[in-house]
């Protein structure tokens, strides 16, 4: 890692992990169908199938790989700012609920977005820009007074009282177990459920593509001489990050994030094209515009009150044991679950 950290330098070498772990996520998303919203659907529906399968196994497959690496040693995560800074409690549940709502109105969380958008999917595609630009309104523009506001609400200090392993008390190995064996039953639920291996395989592979991300991180920060953020894969703010450099930066600056988002795009066109599964598609009456737009405004605003999106709080953020990140991630099944049952009482519109 040094030898890499002196030939590409600090930025270079996060950019190169960020793509490597980028490509990995890609594939293995788009092979495994991995999709939060898909498998909230299925429970709102009471029909726990394979898509549920498919998430339970990419989470257990993080939390078992990441406290292992942290048992082991290989990593300590208590610096990230998942942790280590302030976080809101407020917004985790307001931003997961708006998050959840907006997910389903939009077919796909953001991770879901830039798979399909990378697929040729329009409509991913339209609603990924939206949310990307709503999310750095939030950030930083004239919906950050709005943002702020609801955070500081109800905020919780970092370090100890935001790490659900020094709250609950038990050792990483602990957990380890803990996680292992609910990656053991979440892969005999999907062979219950007839998931293909293939499936299985690649939604371990979503998991392990964060855990990759905390580590790959974690040892460029011990190897380089300058403050190195420690993190995992995450989308709204590398999203935001990288379209604010191609469009007011004539030099892009190099970061895990910004090598994050272009591998993901290449790791899921590349595997859609290997397996003939790249097409082109866009709205139509049953997927009307208007739906994903105010999907995306939701889940752009939502992510970044919460702290991340579906997986950079549900799997990355939970896999670090984040309390705020549980919470959110809590939210989002809590608000997706119910915008979709309350669609589902709503009269099928009206055919001109």
């Amino acid at each position: 890692m040094e030898r890499l950290i002196d030939l590409l330098g600090d930025s270079g070498a996060l950019a190169l992990a960020g793509v490597l772990v980028g490509v990995l996520f890609g594939v293995t998303a788009q092979r495994s169908h991995f999709c939060l919203r898909a498998s909230t659907i299925e429970v709102a529906e009471g029909v726990f199938g394979p898509r549920l399968a498919v998430w339970l196994i990419a989470f257990t497959s993080a939390l078992t790989l990441v406290q292992g690496f942290v048992g082991l040693e290989w990593l300590d995560v208590s610096d990230a700012r998942a942790i280590a800074s302030t976080g809101s409690l407020s917004g985790a549940v307001i931003g997961g609920l708006m998050f959840g709502v907006g997910m389903v109105l939009a077919r796909g969380c953001a991770s879901r977005l830039l798979v399909l958008a990378s697929c040729g999917n329009l409509r991913a595609f339209v609603a990924g820009l939206i949310l990307t630009l709503v999310a750095q309104a939030a950030y930083t523009g004239v919906l950050s007074p709005a943002r702020e506001t609801l955070a500081g609400l109800w905020t919780v200090a970092g370090g100890g009282e935001r790490d659900l392993s020094v709250i609950l008390g038990f050792t990483p190995t602990t957990y380890t177990l803990v996680a292992m064996t609910g990656l053991v039953m979440a892969i005999a639920f999907a062979v219950r459920r007839n998931v293909s291996v293939t499936r299985i395989v690649s939604a371990a592979g979503v998991g392990a593509a964060v855990a990759l991300g905390w580590l790959m991180t974690f040892a460029i920060a011990q190897s380089s001489f300058e403050v190195v953020p420690v993190s995992s894969v995450t989308f709204t703010g590398p999203s935001t990050d990288t379209l604010m450099a191609l469009v007011a930066e004539r030099n892009v600056a190099l970061s895990f994030g910004v090598g994050l988002v272009p591998g993901v795009a290449i790791g899921a066109a590349t595997s859609a094209l290997l397996a003939c599964e790249w097409k082109v598609e866009r709205f139509s009456p049953e997927t009307p515009m208007e739906r994903y737009l105010v999907g995306a405004v939701l889940m752009g605003f939502g992510a970044m009150l919460a702290g991340g999106c579906a997986v950079g709080a549900g799997l990355s953020g939970g896999s670090a044991l984040s309390l705020t990140a549980w919470l959110a991630v809590f939210s989002m099944w809590v608000g997706a679950i119910g915008i979709h049952r309350l669609l589902m009482q709503l009269p099928a519109p009206q055919q001109s």
